[in-house]
């Protein structure tokens, strides 16, 4: 079985100077507008091939940057079930397309935060995976509520892959890919197709995001489709720092294509996942994934925490919900701790 996958290179335009919910959710309405043509076209000039659309980070807003997270929730974030995934959805079925996209949502659960999801919605309009980011620097994760998050939706819902006729599908957010444990998890599962979402610094050196894409899928044995923005227009960082390096990358690391600048569908390629689930089931020296010794780490991972889960609930397990200064200084108290047990100097 063969298909074409795409990591669909576009500009996010930012929502950060909107000044009512009403104007945000119409700048994102014509966000959604634009990539359902653009994914039409994609498809067009591809061909009935395209059966796999990843979109960048956060392709509806940009990023918050220094909103509270009350101001961010009005301009910046969707509901659970609201409309925007709705035309997400219908886009995916028209084209008869997987598409994947990054959002900021709020979770009726848990009303005075937002998380960062990555969806998948289905060729037939459902949506069939949502990962919800659980490593970031500015934004709450379930980590932060986690033995709430856990008692509502339990530990599947951590790590969500979804089977598919075009394999068995996962998603990590942003430098997520860094951390080698989450793509790890998802592996571990089942996942054969990572969709990664990002919005990333762009050079014609080797970044530590690139790196990762590459050392992701060799050790694991699966291919990544990542998708960059080509830019973000409507906020102060310089437009074109955040863009080029889409990529599709085999389970043997090779890059199959990758874009350059500016908005592109040149990160294509296609996906062969009979030849990769071949290959996880040959023995040798290369069949790194079914090599790995779990049990030696169990107890490294167990006695040696580094950033603490819940950090965002209360002694009686209530919500709190954190000031923008919360994810530097807990930032800062693991550096002091980890200094504390002579883990870094």
């Amino acid at each position: 079985m063969a298909y074409t996958a795409l990591a669909l290179q576009l500009t996010c335009r930012a929502v950060n100077d909107c000044g009512h919910a009403q104007a945000a959710k119409a700048k994102i309405t014509d966000s959604i507008d634009r990539i359902a043509r653009q994914v039409a076209a994609s498809k067009a000039f591809i061909g009935n091939s395209l059966k796999l659309v990843v979109l960048p980070e956060y392709c509806l807003t940009s990023y918050p940057q220094g909103e509270s997270i009350e101001r961010w929730q009005e301009i910046g974030c969707i509901a659970e079930d609201g409309p925007e995934h709705d035309a997400l959805a219908k886009i995916a079925a028209e084209q008869g397309v997987y598409l994947s996209a990054n959002v900021y949502e709020i979770d009726a659960n848990f009303p005075t935060l937002y998380f960062q999801s990555s969806c998948i919605y289905s060729d037939t309009g459902n949506l069939v995976l949502r990962y919800r980011r659980l490593i970031s620097m500015f934004a709450p994760t379930p980590y932060d509520v986690l033995d709430r998050y856990l008692e509502l939706y339990g530990r599947d819902s951590l790590f969500p892959v979804v089977d598919t006729p075009l394999g068995k599908l996962g998603a990590v957010a942003s430098e997520e890919i860094i951390f080698p444990e989450v793509t790890r998890a998802l592996a571990l599962k089942g996942t054969e197709v990572i969709c990664h979402s990002s919005s990333e610094i762009a050079s014609p050196l080797l970044t530590p995001k690139n790196a990762a894409k590459i050392a992701r899928s060799v050790e694991n044995q699966l291919y990544l489709v990542s998708a960059n923005s080509a830019g973000i227009e409507g906020i102060d960082l310089p437009n074109q720092s955040v863009e080029q390096g889409s990529k599709v990358v085999d389970y043997e690391g090779r890059v199959l294509a990758e874009a350059a600048s500016g908005e592109s569908i040149t990160a294509h390629a296609d996906v062969h996942i009979d030849a990769l689930r071949e290959k996880r089931r040959r023995t040798g020296l290369f069949q790194v994934f079914s090599r790995q010794r779990l049990a030696l780490f169990t107890h490294v991972y167990r006695d040696n925490e580094v950033y603490p889960p819940n950090t965002m609930l209360d002694a009686d397990g209530r919500v709190v919900t954190p000031a923008r200064s919360h994810f530097v200084d807990t930032q800062r108290r693991v550096l002091d701790a980890l200094v504390d047990r002579g883990v870094i100097s």
